[in-house]
């Protein structure tokens, strides 16, 4: 629903100007208006997306003696709710949006108003009597929220790249960010590529006052298993997404949904029954879904609008969604998510999508354990290290792979559902300034501390909720959708489905045969076998064919050997990745892609970077 940004500082005099410029580089985000507010300490910029309360909601928004403000991207879906109550304490409302619903909850509930709250949000207050700023992210960062202190000054916004036309910013990468993307293909650290920039966390908010910033925890990620029979869950789960669908319908224009031909966004479609559907794909044989969200919106008297991409079409893209992205993001289904986004924005400001049920029910395939892989996990760990020694050397044999895998803890193993590079191969092609000690075992270890009497499945759930989802496949699908100016909604990401999953046992969610089990049970009632049983498979993108031939690689090569490659990369190394993988020697598709992303995104941002016009 738009985006915001702001600072607070008693140094810079033309407020107004400095917040313009800073609103201005995020303009995508909300095209339909713009809204200032500033005074002696802070300055909060808004642009608008309009979807709810079109005449009155505008932002930054004030209550009723104008001692709160408040800028707020998102959506909160039970508002109406909570505003009954407000009502009934006595609280006088000017207009029917969501936002003002947040200030008089402030007022009333102060920072206990984030647990009443069902929804994807960041806002921040201002409370000009008491000179703070309290601020907030949603409990699964649906909604991206950023800060970066200087001095006793504070930025906060929605996009990094609004931080760059503030006075006083310095924009410097951040050297300990690279070896790490290089191994999950997203930006894991809290603090960003942008030295000194930090992401607020989900379920988190902040205050900060007199110079000085607290953050505290509101929500956290908990377990409760209930062994209840298989088909109430069935039951529960049916109920549980169809209310969320309502709730995430809301809204004063038309609502699409984004269509594959798997289960979630099959199942989402199904009990939304929007007006239109939209879909993407590649024209090469494998990469094509769009023939069943074709297929299924036929079913169910749905228009579907569909668009094939192509290879230059997908090269073109890269260097706008490296820019959208903020920091680089290797995930290659950002790109065709950039044409679908394109696609349904000329129809439609609002769309749904399927995020969130593979990492509440177990829906990946990583989850799933062959039953050759089970059978050897049995075998003592001791004795597992040990054949896992002895083998690790020797030339490639039927079953190695098992040995290789298992002779390790899913501790130890899984980082999430992209393993680009180990520690090691990162290091090697990089410059001695990007190299780093900190392993991914590092990272992951405090999250799988949290939940290390849990069975296997429910640790790389939980792992996957901490990092993948927030940090790639979010981040990805608010950054790329607002590009074009719409909002992306995620009804599995609910607060309520999300406590109902907690307490689903493992069993029920991945059985001998298939992941997410009782999730596609309860689909089944909605939509027909075929997409209820359909496996999981990603977006699957041509790219490791596309750069074996001349022109794609020739396109890579070139921003291999450019002049600057060399600050981080051994240019020779990356180069003898793309030789081998050309030649077929190797499949080193997806480590190209991630050393390619980064360099176009540093590209866009330090080396031809410009900042946009103003907007009059």
């Amino acid at each position: 629903m738009c985006g915001f940004v702001g600072f607070y500082s008693k140094k810079i005099e033309n407020k107004e100007e400095t917040i313009r410029n800073m609103g201005n580089m995020i303009i995508h985000r909300g095209p339909d208006s713009e809204g200032i507010y500033t005074d002696s300490e802070i300055a909060m910029g808004f642009r608008r997306l309009s979807i709810i309360d079109l005449e009155e909601g505008s932002q930054p928004m004030k209550n009723e003696d104008g001692s709160l403000i408040i800028t707020f991207n998102g959506e909160i879906y039970n508002y109406q709710e909570i505003k009954k109550d407000l009502l009934e304490k006595g609280h006088i409302f000017k207009n029917n949006s969501d936002t003002e619903v947040l200030i008089h909850g402030y007022e009333e509930y102060g920072t206990d108003l984030l647990e009443k709250l069902r929804g994807m949000f960041a806002f921040v207050i201002w409370d000009e009597k008491k000179k703070q700023l309290f601020g907030a992210r949603d409990f699964f960062g649906i909604k991206p929220f950023y800060y970066s202190k200087i001095g006793e000054e504070l930025l906060f916004g929605s996009e990094i790249k609004s931080f760059l036309p503030f006075p006083g910013f310095k924009k410097e990468v951040n050297e300990k960010a690279l070896k790490h993307f290089l191994v999950f293909q997203y930006s894991v650290l809290n603090e960003t590529f942008f030295k000194n920039v930090n992401k607020l966390k989900p379920g988190h908010y902040f205050i900060f006052k007199d110079g000085e910033m607290s953050i505290n925890k509101y929500f956290s990620l908990n377990y409760k298993v209930e062994d209840k029979p298989f088909d109430e869950y069935v039951k529960l789960i049916g109920e549980s997404v169809e209310e969320s669908v309502k709730y995430h319908k809301i809204s004063d224009v038309e609502v699409g949904a984004f269509l594959s031909g798997g289960v979630d966004s099959s199942y989402i479609v199904s009990c939304a029954k929007p007006d239109n559907t939209y879909s993407v794909g590649f024209d090469n044989q494998g990469f094509d879904e769009t023939v069943y969200a074709k297929e299924l919106s036929e079913k169910l008297h749905i228009q579907n609008k569909a668009k094939m991409i192509t290879a230059d079409e997908f090269f073109d893209a890269i260097p706008m969604v490296q820019y959208h992205s903020d920091e680089p993001h290797a995930n290659l289904s950002s790109v065709p998510l950039y044409y679908l986004s394109e696609l349904a924005a000329k129809d439609v400001k609002v769309v749904l999508s399927g995020e969130g049920a593979d990492e509440l029910f177990a829906g990946y395939n990583e989850y799933e354990e062959p039953t050759i892989n089970k059978l050897y996990s049995m075998l003592p760990m001791g004795l597992r290290r040990k054949i896992r020694d002895m083998t690790k050397d020797k030339p490639h044999f039927t079953g190695k792979t098992i040995i290789m895998k298992y002779g390790q803890s899913v501790e130890e193993r899984y980082i999430g559902q992209a393993h680009i590079m180990s520690d090691e191969q990162a290091n090697d092609i990089l410059n001695k300034k990007y190299k780093n000690s900190q392993t991914y075992r590092d990272l992951t270890k405090p999250y799988y501390d949290k939940v290390k009497d849990m069975d296997d499945v429910t640790k790389r759930s939980y792992l996957d909720m901490n990092m993948w989802i927030v940090d790639d496949i979010l981040l990805k699908a608010d950054k790329i959708t607002m590009a074009h100016s719409i909002e992306l909604r995620v009804p599995f990401l609910d607060k309520e489905v999300w406590n109902l999953s907690t307490k689903i046992p493992v069993k029920y969610k991945v059985n001998k045969t298939t992941t997410k089990y009782v999730f596609r049970e309860a689909a089944k009632k909605k939509i027909p076998l075929d997409w209820a049983k359909r496996r999981k498979a990603g977006f699957l993108v041509p790219f490791i064919h596309w750069i074996k031939e001349e022109k794609y690689c020739n396109i890579v090569r070139a921003q291999f050997e450019k002049e600057y490659v060399s600050e981080f990369f051994d240019k020779d190394k990356i180069l003898a990745l793309l030789d081998e993988h050309y030649a077929g020697k190797k499949n080193n598709g997806r480590k190209i892609y991630t050393i390619y992303a980064f360099l176009v995104w540093y590209d866009q941002y330090f080396v031809n970077f410009k900042i946009p016009a103003k907007v009059i």
